[in-house]
Formats: C-alpha cells, structure tokens, sequence
C-alpha cells in the first residue's frame, strides 16, 4: 500500500548556492497526492510545485522544478532520493525560500529525520512505472539509459581527471533498504577549480568543507577524507534517485548512466513519456510492492558514518 510519514519533520539550514537560510518541513499527505513542494513564503500566486519531471528546469549544477507561474525550488534532488529510498509515496514538503537545504552534502539528514518520525500506511495500493523497452539518451560523450527489469537498479559510471576522484562504477539493486544502506550518506562532491569559478559567479555561497566533499587532484580538501573509497560515484547515484523519483511513481526498470548529471537523467524521463510503448504502470502486488525502493526499511539500516 502507498505510505506517508507519520508526523511533520522539520530541516534547518542553508541554501547551496544563495547561502542564505533555508528551512523545510515534510509533511504527512493523504494517498494519490505524491510528492509536492510548497514555497510557504509566497503568498500571491500559485505556491505548490509538484515534483514531476515536466516541471524540471534543467541545470548542470542541481534540480530545480518551476511551476506555471514560475515559482521554483532548487536543489530538490537529495530531500528526493531521501523520500524514494525510504518509501514514502505522498508528502508535502514546505520550503521557506527558493532552495533546499543542503545539510551536510548528503541525503542522511533528510533519512534520519523520516524513519525517526516513521511512516503510516494509506489505503491505497501503490502504483508503478514498468520499463517494457529501452530508451537512451546522449549528450556528448555522456548518455543515460533505462531498460526493463524486475526493480529499480541503478549503475553508474564517472570519469573524473582529478585523481582524488579518478574512475568510478557501482551497481545496486534499490530493493528494500540498499539505498539508506549504500548511498544515504555520500556527499556532494566537487573540484576545487569549479568552487572558485561558481563563487567567483556568484554560486556555491553556501558551500563549505563540512556540507561537500571538494577535491584539488590528489588531494581531499574536506576535513575527515571520505566516507567511502567511492563516495563520488556513490552520491551520482544518490542524485539519480532523486531525479527518477520525479517520474511520480517508482520505477521497476534498470537505469545506467555515464558521465550522465541532472539534466540528462530529466532529458531521459522525457523520452521515456514521449514513447507510450516504452512503459506501462502497474499496480503492485505484496511481491513487487517487496522489491520497491523503502520496503521494510529501518532506523537499523542507516550507515553510523552519518
């Protein structure tokens, strides 16, 4: 059956890019609503953006939805992967201003605060996207790819000059807990050289040392080092999480993106939705149900790294 959190839970922090305070509370929602964000400091026009893939502005540097009356929220990604991967199918997410809070870089706050609160099951049964064919996309030497499969499983591939960084791939199925397992805890990452050119551009203003691993070649300038020999592509498949997660209902299908980043992964969701012949949703079973990302899920299962 489709779940919600169980009890409001409130997010203090600081936007990534503006630097300035950012607070945000998730709240319960009735079934068949999904996820929705709200701009509760905006009063004069239509406030709620509801978190689909047709309302993705694109951008390199985060997600950002836009509504018709262009009222946006950025950096929704990490609060996304944190609600997918704990299960949770409908909740209305207030925010104060125009960007998420990034907390600590990963999506673990977010998913410390949902199981702390629990979550409560609804009355109707949960809906799934089934991928019957495959659908890819290219943008220059990156692609993205979804192809059928019996639950969400996730490859990613990274390829970065900066030694620190270097090559990267994992493969996980995001049955059950694997992603609070494997991914929660995986921070955003960057090289030094892009901080100073995004400040120097006015971006990144909210970024520091504790809420981003950055990396100058062989160097991790991050206090602490790594949470995980492969944090980077760890945190590449946290985002893509977040980002599937706009397609509105889990995804039984296997995704596999190389050098693929926000834009690409939404440019692969429409693909997907221009073909009618290429999905169709389904309404789980217990056994499918079983094999969703969250299902069964526990406080237990969250990396003490976090």
């Amino acid at each position: 059956m489709q779940r919600t959190i169980t009890y409001p839970v409130t997010f203090e922090g600081v936007g990534l890019h503006s630097g300035e305070p950012a607070n945000l509370t998730i709240h319960p929602a009735p079934a068949g609503t999904g996820i929705v964000f709200r701009r509760v400091d905006i009063t004069d026009c239509e406030n709620e953006i509801p978190a689909l893939w047709d309302l993705v502005e694109q951008s390199p540097l985060c997600t950002r939805l836009v509504n018709a009356d262009s009222v946006s929220i950025s950096t929704v990604e990490h609060v996304m992967a944190a609600l997918v991967g704990c299960g949770v199918h409908n909740a209305v997410v207030d925010v104060d201003g125009p960007e998420v809070p990034i907390l600590d870089g990963s999506a673990a706050p977010f998913v410390r605060g949902i199981l702390a609160n629990g979550l409560r099951q609804l009355a109707d049964p949960v809906r799934a996207l089934r991928v019957l064919r495959p659908v890819e996309v290219r943008r220059g030497s990156a692609w993205a790819r979804l192809t059928p499969n019996d639950t969400l499983r996730i490859e990613f591939d990274i390829d970065f000059e900066d030694a620190a960084i270097g090559v990267q791939s994992k493969i996980l199925n995001m049955s059950n807990g694997s992603f609070v397992r494997e991914l929660s805890n995986s921070r955003t990452f960057c090289r030094k050289a892009d901080v100073d050119h995004m400040r120097a551009n006015g971006l990144a203003l909210g970024g520091t040392l504790e809420n981003a691993v950055v990396v100058d070649g062989e160097k991790v300038l991050s206090p602490g080092g790594l949470r995980h020999a492969d944090e980077a592509v760890r945190h590449k498949m946290l985002d893509a999480l977040g980002d599937l997660g706009l397609a509105g209902l889990p995804i039984l299908g296997h995704y596999h993106g190389f050098r693929a980043g926000h834009a690409l992964t939404n440019t692969l969701l429409r693909a997907l939705f221009a073909d009618k012949s290429a999905f169709e949703v389904v309404e789980c079973d217990a056994e499918t149900a079983a094999r969703l990302p969250g299902a069964g899920v526990h406080w237990g299962e969250i990396p003490q790294v976090a």
